[in-house]
């Protein structure tokens, strides 16, 4: 539902979920999971049985559409191939005022930065600036909410 939590035996490595704040959670869900090529969740049955169970309001639930149940202040993206971490947006009160301290790079390779910055851009994102200034030709975009991310 909201964690992602498993056991490793010491020595492994640990799965990893991002957590972003929003003011629209799965507004930043969808951008993100197109962004990345994940699949935005579907948790109707989860939402549903805790509905049904009465350990769920009815005002903490969305209907997204075709019958689709969401958390309201909740969305997750996640890679279908299992490989990249998990995205939770958990909704806040207070708009995005300053620069991430923690930011996403989308290592797409040099022939592709272009191309991909301005995909970014039809579904959403807003250039921020181009730099070449460390090594990589980089794009930073901000993703619907302000959020910075780096193509390169």
């Amino acid at each position: 539902m909201t964690g992602y939590m498993t056991t490793t035996p010491a020595g492994t490595a640990i799965a990893v979920q991002v957590t972003f704040d929003a003011e629209d959670p799965h507004r930043l869900a969808t951008f993100w999971a197109d962004a990345l090529r994940y699949e935005k969740e579907d948790n109707t049955a989860i939402v549903q049985g805790l509905l049904d169970a009465g350990h769920l309001p009815r005002a903490a639930v969305v209907e997204l559409g075709d019958g689709v149940l969401g958390f309201a202040e909740l969305a997750a993206a996640r890679d279908p191939q299992g490989g990249g971490p998990r995205l939770l947006f958990q909704k806040v009160p207070e708009h995005k005022t300053v620069k991430n301290r923690v930011h996403l790079d989308l290592h797409v390779g040099p022939d592709d930065v272009e191309a991909e910055a301005e995909r970014l851009q039809k579904l959403g994102a807003e250039l921020a600036w181009v730099s070449d200034d460390r090594g990589a030709h980089t794009i930073t975009l901000r993703d619907p909410e302000g959020n910075e991310l780096c193509v390169e």
